[in-house]
């Protein structure tokens, strides 16, 4: 949209605060290659990106082309980065260091595609479990809201018997809609199924006035994930308005959330 009304590229990068720069970009100055629409194009030089299997933990197992894991960075990290935290070199490495022995931990999850392109999906705590199969909520947050109706969305991993975990989503209408909340859900439905497949098992999408956010923008996906697994949580300090909560237990809880038995 941008591009078409503004008719200049749209140009996505990685990075995080403790980067200093950023890891992946298309960068101009070098050569422009190809847009892929939700991928910050390949790894700035300097910067070694691989993905890991998330679940070996205290080991550094690649993965290959196309599946999800955990995005690293291989020793050394070039200049320009974090070399430590202040006053605290013991929980720098404990922090960023341990879990993938070499590399460094972005905590960040998605996959490097067969042209090499990266797409960070989401962060790994957001990667669920839907009997044995890794998914990430960021993929269906952007099938969702490619909907025409949907101004933003979230979508979390819930507790499941059967399942282990099974993604929930909550779905913000665009100002003016007034299609039928239930046919806009079961083509949010629908639209999971036919992108990702039926292995998403992702089945439940409630329309909801807000989101919870804090007073930065950020939503609260693992409040929310708390209030529909039944669990106690505590009211952040940073949220932006703490009458959100209450739309949102209440619209869990006439869905069926948490499960019984």
């Amino acid at each position: 949209m941008a591009e078409e009304k503004l008719k200049v590229p749209v140009i996505d990068h990685w990075w995080q605060t403790e980067t200093g720069w950023p890891i992946g970009a298309n960068c101009l100055g070098i050569e422009k290659l190809p847009v892929k629409y939700g991928s910050c194009t390949k790894a700035v030089p300097g910067w070694d990106v691989r993905v890991l299997d998330a679940d070996a933990i205290g080991q550094a197992i690649e993965i290959r082309p196309g599946e999800i894991g955990a995005i690293a960075v291989k020793l050394p990290l070039p200049p320009g980065t974090l070399p430590t935290l202040w006053q605290k070199d013991e929980r720098f490495v404990e922090s960023y260091l341990t879990t993938y022995p070499g590399y460094y931990q972005t905590a960040d999850a998605g996959l490097i595609d067969e042209d090499g392109y990266i797409h960070v999906m989401t962060r790994t705590d957001d990667i669920i479990n839907v009997a044995g199969h890794r998914l990430s909520t960021g993929g269906m947050e952007e099938v969702l809201a490619a909907h025409p109706d949907v101004a933003e969305c979230a979508v979390m991993g819930v507790a499941d018997a059967l399942k282990g975990q099974v993604p929930l989503g909550l779905l913000v209408l665009k100002a003016g809609v007034n299609r039928p909340k239930e046919a806009i859900a079961e083509e949010a439905v629908a639209l999971v199924r036919q992108r990702i497949g039926p292995v998403a098992s992702f089945r439940t999408a409630l329309i909801v006035e807000r989101l919870p956010k804090t007073r930065s923008g950020k939503i609260l996906r693992g409040t929310i994930r708390h209030i529909a697994d039944g669990q106690d949580y505590t009211m952040p300090a940073t949220i932006d308005d703490p009458a959100i909560l209450p739309e949102i237990a209440e619209a869990v809880a006439e869905a069926g959330y948490p499960q019984k038995g």
